[in-house]
């Protein structure tokens, strides 16, 4: 699950779009690379969120990026507006 986008389901942010840059058990952890950066990821519960499957994002020898993390996420909503 880790790299996929994915989009909240509840809460004050829903229907933002997220990458999942960490798991637990429980827990996501979600950047988006502006407001929820890779230093400071959102938890959130795994049954409040849902899964986007036509994109993943590699995690690259320096880890996470929020520049690749903020174009993955205009790529994916400019995608889905056309």
């Amino acid at each position: 699950m880790i790299g996929m986008l994915a989009s909240s389901k509840a809460g004050h942010d829903r229907r933002q779009i997220y990458v999942i840059i960490g798991e637990d058990d429980e827990y996501v952890y979600l950047a988006d690379g502006r407001n929820r950066t890779v230093d400071r990821p959102k938890k959130k519960n795994r049954k409040h969120i849902q899964l986007i499957k036509k994109m993943r994002l590699e995690k690259t020898a320096d880890g996470w990026k929020d520049l690749e993390i903020k174009r993955m996420i205009k790529m994916y909503q400019e995608e889905a507006n056309v």
